[in-house]
């Protein structure tokens, strides 16, 4: 509150307020009731978990042994395929070593060589994939994202209001999701936003808006602020071929099967709208179904500002930082300013083109923070803060990626494709991009949207190209609609995490993911034909 003394805050820089601590615990940090699953939810998961180990055989044996006179490859393919999806949806094992264990069984089963399996592993995509986390690893160590965060959150008026604090939540959220994942974002700045909304409830209890023994976990603008963090991440993420796995995978797949190549400004262009067009429905659908119960604040400013202070100046650490993935970007861009400036055409653009591929960029832009001194012998970044990146997705996309090529290779995707075409009759561009976006929407709210991608984009591809349609619009429905998981907390990573901080009720979540998706299903499908054609990704 403004003109009384300064919340205390403890080593992490959160407020220690009979408020805040009520709302730490048993949240995100320290809490019993985070880590461990209430009853309902344990069981369901052990039955999740043995569902997985009896149906994975079953399911692999039995279609492996049906007559269907289908080439001896495509079938064993098919076979191993579908044990992998039922092992990603019941996680009776981790989901990457479920891609793994998919990877070996194609080789020993003798669908294919092991050379060949395992070449797309090694593809441009992946090292992109690799360098963008070094990168967003360093932004998180060394505090550069949290302190774009807290600059965002401190720009004069923005404290003032729950609606612009929600509203900055949500733009902080994006812009560093377009940039590093959608779960460590929203990891990172959950302490920021439990600390303001611990502001929000002290200031509520002192003006008797509420009654002494109300629990702050409960508010609607506690599920509002925390839901926009979520929803944030997931329309960033859209935005950039790094912003979240599906779209690595997408991308790859589509230039995989069809040889157009997608680029980073061509995807930005294309995304962006649809992201922003999201963003502001999810301000709107927040409010309508989280009305908050006081509009006016006071006091969050000086929390923000407070918090702000404690980061001090910029450390060598995160100028180096901020310089690698300065060069990185640049880097990225050049070919698109070259090709503007010299015409696509030309000898000069290709070599650049050719040059700077975007894994070998992204590869050499997280060199930098390991070469890039911060003191006397050390480095911006050291192999064992390199480790702590998430390489389990990194894992899952590889085995993404070697599915899709081995559905084009083995002709599966092909006859998987005439007979969906054969079995639902979709023959237009417009039917196929709804059937596109409505089957990853749909799978996603149930399974990893990176093992969404996985499987709906080398299905959907020779689908369109069955109906003799461009394969790429519909691909490019699905690898978007793979991040529109809003409705449960296992549809994305980043929802179970503000599921877990005890603001938001199962209900809750729901009703604002339905509307979500409904108006997520309107923009996707609306708008992904005339986007991809006016930045030249399709004809």
């Amino acid at each position: 509150m403004a003109g009384e003394p300064t919340t205390p805050t403890d080593q992490e820089g959160r407020p220690r307020t009979d408020v805040t601590r009520a709302l730490m615990e048993g949240g995100g940090y320290g809490g019993s009731d985070t880590n461990e699953l209430s009853p309902g939810e344990a069981r369901f998961e052990r039955i999740r978990h043995t569902v997985g180990w009896i149906l994975t055989p079953v399911v692999v044996v039995g279609f492996a042994l049906l007559p269907l006179g289908m080439d001896p490859r495509q079938q064993l393919l098919a076979a191993v395929l579908l044990g992998v999806v039922v092992m990603w949806v019941c996680e009776p094992i981790p989901i990457p070593v479920a891609g793994l264990l998919g990877v070996c069984a194609v080789v020993l089963l003798g669908v294919a060589p092991a050379g060949d399996v395992l070449a797309p592993f090694g593809s441009t995509t992946v090292f992109t994939f690799i360098g963008a986390f070094i990168l967003a690893q360093a932004m998180l160590r060394h505090g550069l994202a949290r302190r774009l965060a807290f600059f965002v959150l401190s720009l004069p008026g923005v404290g003032k209001s729950t609606l612009r604090i929600i509203i900055a939540f949500g733009l902080v959220t994006a812009m560093l999701s377009a940039l590093i994942s959608n779960t460590a974002t929203v990891a990172m700045l959950l302490p920021t936003a439990l600390g303001i909304l611990g502001v929000i409830a002290k200031l509520m209890q002192d003006r008797g808006a509420v009654r002494p023994d109300f629990d702050p976990k409960r508010l609607r603008v506690g599920a509002a602020l925390m839901l926009m963090l979520t929803y944030g991440a997931g329309m960033g993420g859209l935005v950039t071929p790094v912003g979240t796995p599906p779209n690595l995978i997408g991308r790859g797949l589509i230039e995989e099967a069809t040889g157009e190549r997608i680029s980073i400004v061509q995807w930005f262009l294309t995304a962006l709208p649809i992201a922003l067009i999201m963003l502001v429905a999810v301000v709107v659908v927040l409010f309508l179904v989280n009305p908050p119960e006081i509009r006016r604040i006071e006091g969050v400013e000086e929390h923000i500002r407070e918090q702000r202070a404690l980061l001090g100046p910029m450390a060598r650490a995160e100028v180096n930082t901020l310089v690698a993935f300065a060069v990185t970007v640049s880097l990225w861009l050049a070919p698109a300013v070259v090709g503007l400036v010299s015409g696509t055409d030309s000898t000069v653009y290709a070599a650049v083109d050719d040059t700077l591929d975007e894994g070998i960029v992204a590869v050499l832009g997280a060199c930098l923070l390991f070469l890039l001194p911060v003191g006397r012998g050390r480095a911006t970044m050291r192999w064992k803060d390199a480790q702590a990146i998430d390489w389990g997705t990194i894992l899952l996309f590889g085995t993404g990626m070697i599915f899709g090529s081995l559905l084009t290779g083995t002709g599966l995707a092909a006859t998987i494709g005439n007979g969906a075409h054969g079995l639902f009759g979709i023959g237009t561009q417009f039917a196929l991009v709804a059937f596109s976006a409505l089957l990853a929407m749909t799978i996603s709210e149930t399974t990893s949207n990176t093992a969404t991608a996985a499987v709906v984009v080398p299905i959907v591809i020779p689908l369109a190209v069955a109906a003799g349609v461009d394969p790429v619009v519909p691909a490019m429905a699905a690898t978007l609609g793979a991040s529109f998981g809003f409705m449960l907390p296992v549809s994305t990573p980043q929802n179970a995490i503000v599921y877990g901080s005890g603001t938001v009720p199962l209900l809750t979540m729901i009703k604002t993911g339905i509307g979500l998706n409904i108006v997520g299903t309107v923009t996707l499908i609306g708008l992904i034909v005339p986007l991809t054609a006016l930045t030249g990704i399709s004809g």
